[in-house]
């Protein structure tokens, strides 16, 4: 009989402790949600333009982490709000991408596609190297770490490729020129490609590979992951747009069955991608263009209204969670003051290898491109700007974060004005 005796369960560990914590961190979660859109309201509603939505979220998420950092908050509530990366990857960024793509403007991006491919894999490039090369010239000059040339170079290939969010938000609100938005937002997408191809070679190069095959590994990576990804991202748009144009599915007793498989083609496509060691970024952007503009005009007239209704919203959900978790996280971390000279430098680092980047990116599509439709200099220095910014993100003091996000505020309503033909 004593060995049939159960001991009491841990009460820390017991089912309904966990479930009543994971209950409280979802809660809060909602509420801080809750929170940052009607704040944003009111900061539309009033015009305040000092403070964008963006950031707004991020200082919501930086006060309510501090109270949480310096609150008894048991730990098991606490987990609930650490940040996943694997829920960040499956279920946040897929549709912020692919909503971008959706609702995309073809004209424009594929008007600046070469230029935009020159940004994404020729800027990208220069960029890393740029960056590992003075990150190692510093560490020599004892200014910060000393560390392996490759890996400084593994550290600007990881630095160097841009997302800059919070910039195209604010060019959508300032209705900014729509091929500097093309070149910014195509950049930002299809540099990833680059930059995974980049750290994939050189952590390659580190354990086996020949230096000797340094370039060549490079070219033939990227064209994998590229090509890849964006013939993926198209042939899964084209399936769709076949399978709702022959299906028969746009009557109207079949319209959640339509609704249902218009939602689940862009999340295969991401997973496609994923699963064969793609970008499923890139994957399904280009499933978002394809399916607006090929699958979108096969549906039936309500299901084209809760489609467009239903990716917007989850892609406003998902952004402004991203920015709450941005400054939860900040606020959360035990950041390390010794490396504040590594972080120091890096910025400035950042700043010129972004400039090194865009401005001879810009002058070499300026010299194939008739005078009417090359890059004007405010152009060049809003693209420097977003890219610099979006990497100095990365900062770790919450203050100096938020000055970034009004600082730049003033920078792209700067640089944005003039208006390509």
């Amino acid at each position: 009989m004593d060995e049939l005796q159960v001991s009491p369960p841990d009460a820390r560990g017991s089912p309904g402790k966990e479930q009543q914590a994971a209950g409280v961190g979802i809660l809060l979660q909602i509420m801080m949600l809750v929170l940052s859109f009607v704040l944003g309201h009111v900061l539309r509603r009033h015009r305040f333009y000092y403070l964008p939505e963006a950031s707004a979220s991020l200082l919501i998420g930086l006060i309510v982490g501090g109270l949480a950092n310096i609150s008894n908050t048991e730990t098991n509530i606490r987990t609930w709000f650490n940040f996943h990366e694997e829920f960040f990857f499956l279920f946040l960024l897929p549709p912020i991408i692919f909503q971008s793509g959706f609702s995309l403007s073809p004209k424009p991006f594929f008007s600046n596609f070469g230029a935009i491919v020159t940004f994404a894999i020729l800027g990208t490039f220069i960029a890393s190297i740029v960056t590992g090369v003075l990150v190692y010239l510093g560490g020599l000059m004892y200014l910060m770490y000393r560390l392996p040339f490759l890996e400084c170079l593994m550290f600007g290939a990881l630095i160097s490729a841009t997302d800059p969010v919070t910039v195209l938000s604010i060019f959508q609100e300032l209705g900014t020129d729509t091929n500097l938005y093309a070149l910014v937002f195509g950049e930002s997408v299809l540099n990833d490609a680059m930059a995974i191809s980049l750290y994939r070679t050189m952590s390659l190069l580190q354990s086996h590979a020949s230096s000797r095959q340094n370039f060549l590994v490079v070219v033939v990576r990227f064209l994998e992951t590229f090509v890849g990804s964006m013939s993926s991202g198209v042939g899964v748009g084209f399936i769709s747009a076949l399978l709702f144009k022959y299906a028969g599915l746009d009557i109207d007793n079949l319209q959640n069955l339509e609704c249902c498989l218009f939602v689940l083609f862009p999340y295969f496509s991401y997973m496609l991608a994923e699963g064969l060691g793609l970008s499923g970024i890139v994957s399904i952007l280009f499933t978002g263009i394809v399916m607006k503009h090929y699958t979108y005009s096969n549906l039936s007239d309500n299901s084209q209204r809760f489609v467009s209704a239903f990716f917007h919203l989850i892609s406003s959900l998902a952004e402004t969670f991203v920015f709450i978790y941005m400054g939860f996280d900040i606020a959360m971390e035990q950041h390390s003051w010794s490396h504040v000279g590594f972080i120091f430098f890096s910025i400035l680092f950042i700043g010129v290898a972004r400039a090194a980047n865009v401005f001879s990116c810009a002058y070499l599509v300026n010299m194939v491109r008739p005078a009417h439709r090359q890059i004007p200099v405010k152009h060049q220095k809003a693209l420097w700007y977003s890219g610099k910014q979006d990497s100095e993100g990365l900062w770790p003091l919450p203050w100096l974060y938020s000055q970034f996000m009004i600082s730049q505020r003033g920078m792209v309503r700067q640089y944005s004005q003039q208006p390509l033909p």
